[in-house]
């Protein structure tokens, strides 16, 4: 990331936000992917519908921000971002990620956005985790490979 975009940020934060209390409010349940997609295999009889609909809204909503959010905030990119990890890599990173999720009981995201939300003790220390090694390994990639 080479610019920081203050104006699509919050706004992304905030319909973040509007959307996990929505999903709480209207089904009782929290926005954790991890475990909206883990829910739904295998198929449960009376839990399937809301999981289904609420995957199926992440790629449409990110297709209407790729598609919408140039023409109304100058700050976002028209273009997506060109990704040079050959395909192993990819799918390395996806499968390390997929398992820190389980290990962790649920993603960056759920911790970050739900657990803290809740005031879980497990999330608090689920993201301190997040931060300080994120941290380290700006400093390593930063100040000592480079």
């Amino acid at each position: 990331m080479h610019t920081f975009a203050p104006l699509s940020a919050t706004l992304g934060g905030l319909i973040i936000g509007l959307a996990t209390t929505i999903l709480w409010v209207v089904n009782g349940r929290t926005a954790g992917i991890s475990n909206i997609a883990g829910g739904a295999f295998p198929i449960r009889r009376g839990d399937e519908l809301w999981r289904f609909f609420f995957l199926l809204g992440l790629p449409i909503g990110a297709w209407l921000g790729f598609v919408a959010a140039p023409g109304l905030l100058p700050e976002v990119p028209a273009t997506l971002p060109t990704i040079t990890l050959s395909p192993v890599w990819l799918i390395g990173t996806g499968v390390l990620v997929g398992v820190g999720t389980r290990v962790g009981r649920g993603c960056t995201s759920g911790h970050g956005i739900c657990g803290l939300s809740r005031l879980s003790v497990r999330s608090f220390v689920a993201v301190g985790t997040f931060m300080v090694t994120a941290a380290i390994t700006v400093f390593i990639v930063r100040h000592v490979v480079s």
